[in-house]
């Protein structure tokens, strides 16, 4: 496999899954799902964009995390696989999540039998609920966005809902994109490090954005070794989501896009793709940049409610 690398710790290049940073404790809606056990929550899959550290979501995580039990995909920083294995991969991580949940319940199951069988009739409500598969949710943003696509067609009986958010599908129509690989993996990672901050303006909207989440950004990107930003570029270059049979998804899809993305024609691409998927929708965000959900006046959980795509029980 492409960018398999054995060393005696393992792999260097094994993508898993890390729960977000839940930075405080805000009232929920009264309809949120708090009164659930995190595995009895609807399963929430991050994908990220360039950077592949799924860091970036902490801002939208606090509220997320009354609805959901919430994964964002960690790729490894020496991460180079070709398309067919990341999707192989994820599609893998979510199937193991779903699987390790349903042992649980049937551990717990078992010993609510034992209970009742002593007299004690526990928990009708929980036993309801384990009996039913568990929802997934599908969240993809710019590159994760691509990852996404690909991995709904590869396993669409794993998914709910899908959203995907600013995809960078259109990456390879824009003409001056197809020279960052070939630059890029000719630089030295410290130069490109530094180099790699020219880029922010590009991807935020600067007065929507608080300082931390510019800082966090910059280390996101900086994070990422040269010659592995060249490669998921080049894997953007090759992504053709003509060639996914989009119009066999009948998933709800919802679309976000940045209406100021100064990065890639995000608003045309929506369109687009909400013309191929049988069952989606868009949501333009006016104001919002490419990297929008680091903006402090976005709010996933929001939007998601307002759509309907939040979860109903």
């Amino acid at each position: 496999m492409v960018g398999q690398k054995l060393t005696r710790r393992g792999r260097l290049d094994t993508v898993k899954f890390i729960k977000p940073h839940i930075k405080a404790q805000i009232k929920p809606d009264a309809k949120a799902n708090v009164g659930l056990a995190e595995p009895l929550r609807p399963l929430f899959v991050y994908l990220p964009g360039m950077d592949g550290t799924g860091k970036l979501f902490d801002a939208q995580a606090d509220k997320l995390s009354h609805w959901f039990d919430l994964r964002c995909l960690a790729l490894p920083p020496q991460q180079r696989s070709d398309w067919p294995t990341l999707t192989h991969q994820v599609s893998k991580l979510i199937s193991d999540e779903l699987e390790t949940e349903s042992a649980s319940s049937w551990d717990s199951r078992l010993g609510k039998e034992i209970d009742s069988e002593l007299g004690r009739d526990l928990g009708r409500r929980e036993d309801k609920k384990s009996d039913r598969r568990r929802e997934v949710y599908l969240c993809g943003e710019s590159f994760g966005g691509c990852l996404a696509m690909q991995v709904l067609a590869h396993s669409p009986h794993l998914f709910e809902k899908v959203i995907l958010i600013n995809p960078a599908s259109s990456f390879r129509r824009v003409p001056w994109m197809q020279l960052g690989p070939l630059i890029t993996h000719r630089v030295p990672n410290l130069v490109y490090r530094y180099g790699a901050q020219g880029l922010i303006p590009f991807l935020i909207e600067p007065f929507r954005v608080n300082w931390r989440d510019r800082v966090a950004l910059a280390d996101a990107m900086g994070s990422v070794p040269a010659k592995t930003a060249a490669w998921r570029m080049s894997l953007l270059g090759k992504f053709e989501a003509e060639r996914i049979p989009l119009e066999r998804m009948t998933h709800p899809v919802l679309i976000i896009v940045g209406g100021n993305d100064r990065l890639l024609p995000s608003k045309r691409e929506a369109k687009s793709l909400v013309a191929r998927f049988p069952n989606a929708k868009q949501v333009l965000l006016p104001e919002s940049g490419h990297a929008c959900l680091i903006e402090s006046k976005t709010d996933l959980a929001q939007i998601l409610g307002e759509q309907q795509f939040l979860p109903t029980d």
